[in-house]
């Protein structure tokens, strides 16, 4: 951290620490137990050898008695000469339970709360007189007040003496910041002074954030990697996908050998997820669908906003942090003035019985459009339509009887008219069919035209259901 202040001598003086949580205290060098020097890890696989090994250690380490109790070594003994000993199994690890503070201003980074003990310390011989003091962190972009004693001014502050607070800032915005303290104060001759100093500091990112985004048919991906750049462990509480208006976001996670039914508080206890210092990196997939409430998707101009990652941590003593990133795009969007989704799909479709498909038609634009005829594209060949349409069969009513008709025989197109749509709303209708082909099969071929405006609208939706045979 650098410092500077005006010329000219000063009563006052400002001292900045930052306060954050301490470090765990290591022991080096890391104690050791005497029979790893003297004698081979295969020792203990002599039963006798190693019955006699506590009487041998006698002298230098603790005697193990017959009832499995210890006797500890004399803490009367000051010649530390079994300070390198090991004591308890705990020992091993070099952590004798002190915490150490802060002994230097440290890395700051994005997404924690910047925290600073300021104190004002009044280094001359004789007393100060109304104080004000202020306290703002300065950006690239904005200036931030902290503290402010104008309206209620520090009556004085005595020789030798201090005044201290605290400020808090959540770090938004990467670069040089630079913390302004400044003091207007009356000195001992009654001169009003003005005191500024200034603390500057450099905001780092904490997190590097990946993405990649995969369409595949209705359905699209976005992995989302995210790799740890500070030099110590992250524990992930929180990776959470905010989806924009019509969308709806899954993560995908691997298989889980301990099912949370056996669980019944891994909803209330999620273990973290660790983030290794110097690069440590872990993976998310999250599944994302249209939403199905029949509301058309807005109008945005090129291209497709897909949501944002909210992001909190902790690192090892639980000091926290929170992370937002921007709106990450999807593959650009060709707007159609109307679109066709299957609202609804038996799930089980029987060989030969007929079933029906709910179709919703919404209106994208601002405008009302229709009314609209909606058939299945008729083909020029019969053995084409046959493969266009998959072996399906249509039900037509016609003077209040179902007729049957095979399309791969007649070359019929069915046909069902619909009124206008108001600007960005919809329509629902039903397509009545019957399946001749079991297995995986394509419904196509659907053709939506304005009978208004004499336009076309084909290849709006291909769907693709399963049929199974009678005695399935």
């Amino acid at each position: 951290m650098k410092m500077s202040s005006t010329q000219g001598p000063h009563s006052l003086a400002f001292r900045v620490m930052r306060l954050c949580r301490p470090s765990l205290h290591v022991e080096i060098p890391v104690r050791f137990d005497p029979s790893d020097l003297l004698f081979g890890e295969d020792l203990f696989d002599d039963p006798v050898a190693a019955s006699h090994l506590p009487r041998l250690l006698a002298d230098t380490v603790s005697a193990t008695a017959a009832d499995g109790s210890t006797t500890s070594a004399d803490p009367s003994d000051l010649s530390y000469r079994n300070r390198f000993l090991l004591q308890h199994p705990s020992d091993s690890l070099g952590l004798p339970g002190l915490l150490l503070l802060p002994q230097s201003f440290g890395a700051i980074y994005l997404g924690e709360t910047f925290c600073s003990y300021i104190s004002i310390n009044n280094s001359s011989n004789f007393e100060v007189r109304d104080v004000t003091i202020k306290a703002e962190i300065q950006t690239e972009r904005q200036r931030i007040l902290l503290l402010d004693t104008s309206k209620s001014p520090v009556e004085s502050i005595r020789a030798g003496g201090r005044y201290d607070f605290i400020v808090e800032h959540d770090v938004k915005e990467l670069g040089a910041h630079t913390l302004v303290c400044t003091a207007l104060y009356n000195d001992n001759d009654g001169e009003r002074k003005y005191l500024p100093q200034y603390f500057k500091f450099m905001v780092a990112n904490p997190l590097s954030v990946r993405t990649k985004v995969r369409v595949v048919k209705e359905t699209t991906f976005l992995e989302a990697s995210i790799e740890n750049h500070t030099k110590s462990n992250l524990y992930m509480d929180q990776v959470d996908f905010e989806p924009a208006q019509n969308w709806n976001a899954t993560i995908l996670r691997g298989v889980d050998h301990h099912p949370e039914s056996k669980q019944p508080m891994s909803d209330v206890f999620k273990p973290p997820i660790l983030l290794r210092s110097g690069g440590g990196i872990h993976n998310f997939l999250y599944q994302l669908k249209l939403s199905s409430d029949g509301s058309p998707l807005p109008k945005v101009e090129g291209s497709n906003v897909l949501g944002k990652l909210q992001i909190t941590w902790r690192t090892n003593l639980g000091e926290p942090g929170r992370l937002q990133t921007q709106q990450i795009l999807g593959s650009p969007i060709a707007q159609k003035d109307i679109e066709l989704r299957a609202v609804e799909v038996p799930s089980i479709i029987m060989l030969e019985k007929p079933f029906v498909v709910r179709l919703n038609l919404a209106n994208q634009t601002d405008r009302v459009l229709g009314p609209f005829e909606v058939w299945v594209s008729r083909s020029d060949s019969l053995d084409e339509k046959a493969i266009m349409v998959n072996g399906l069969l249509t039900m037509l009513l016609a003077y209040g009887c179902i007729c049957i008709f095979f399309l791969s025989i007649l070359n019929f197109s069915w046909l069902q008219h619909l009124a206008q749509v108001e600007a960005f709303s919809s329509s629902e209708f039903e397509l009545n069919l019957i399946a001749v082909k079991h297995g995986v099969q394509k419904i196509t071929g659907i053709t939506v035209f304005d009978t208004r405006e004499k336009k076309t609208y084909d290849s709006l939706l291909e769907l693709e259901v399963s049929f199974s045979s009678k005695n399935s």
